[in-house]
């Protein structure tokens, strides 16, 4: 039986990782949140690892709320690097496999072209720096490492869809930006892509977004369709938006990843932003 330490259990991908592995006989997840385990305390990380003896440790913490992150910096820090570090040490230290989840905000945004992995990073956010210095420090720190940058995820948990969906009952018309692009991901798919990587050797930064594209307004657009709406969607620029609710971090008006490390490397093929989203409402 080999171990698996989750962190984040809780979360969207959290969820979706217990699923996605749930048939695996050869697997045991050691499911952890912040109750279990501190993952910015390295002490508490390294007496779990000797404890567990994991054979891989699975990220799915992290501080994702952009615009806390502004006014939250330190605390960004500590979640958002220190702790991948951490969990990159203690899987150094006992052989395991390190999965680190990383983001589309790692780029600027300033581009009308799908980011490959080898493109400059160049994040514009607290958040998009806290997550970029968690990639440094798990290359820094480990050595049998999987950095996963994803983007625009929905799954078990509060999220875009379900935002939007809450809207739909209490008005005719929402306004949505529609001047942002990127991929939304349906966690599944991303915790596949995951069980995937997770038996095999194959190292390094990934990726990992369904695939296509849209903007916010596109994306409200086919949830409402899905869902029997018929709430109409009035699309609104980022500055429009910033002006009616201030204080907004910056978001990267055009952060479509390619997954070209996947496709070059592997036969894994995440599923259209279309087809996930259409799944994903099959359970609500």
């Amino acid at each position: 039986m080999k171990n698996i330490i989750v962190t984040g259990c809780n979360g969207q991908l959290g969820r979706a990782i217990n699923r996605a592995l749930a048939d695996q006989e050869e697997y045991k997840l050691v499911n952890t949140d912040v109750p279990e385990l501190d993952i910015t305390d390295i002490d508490k990380v390294m007496a779990l690892a000797k404890e567990v003896k994991p054979y891989a440790i699975i990220n799915c913490a992290a501080h994702t709320n952009v615009n806390a992150c502004e006014t939250d910096g330190d605390n960004a820090f500590r979640i958002n690097a220190i702790g991948p570090r951490n969990l990159s040490i203690a899987a150094r230290e006992t052989g395991a496999k390190v999965f680190q989840i990383s983001t589309d905000y790692v780029f600027s945004g300033n581009t009308d072209s799908h980011y490959k992995e080898y493109d400059a990073v160049h994040p514009m956010s607290v958040y998009g720096k806290t997550k970029l210095l968690g990639e440094e420090l798990v290359k820094e720190f480990g050595s049998r490492y999987f950095i996963l940058r994803t983007a625009w995820m929905y799954g078990e948990g509060k999220n875009f869809v379900r935002t939007m969906l809450a809207l739909s009952e209490k008005s005719d018309k929402v306004q949505v930006v529609n001047d942002q692009f990127g991929t939304p991901t349906y966690s599944m798919e991303l915790a596949k892509a995951i069980a995937y990587l997770l038996p095999t050797d194959n190292y390094g930064t990934f990726h990992a977004t369904c695939e296509g594209e849209c903007s916010w307004a596109e994306f409200a657009k086919e949830i409402f369709r899905l869902a029997g709406k018929a709430t109409v969607v009035e699309g609104i620029t980022t500055d429009a938006y910033d002006k009616k609710f201030p204080g907004q971090a910056h978001r990267p008006a055009y952060s479509v990843l390619d997954n070209y490390m996947l496709d070059m490397t592997t036969d894994f093929k995440f599923a259209p932003w279309e087809a996930a989203i259409a799944e994903y409402m099959k359970t609500l």
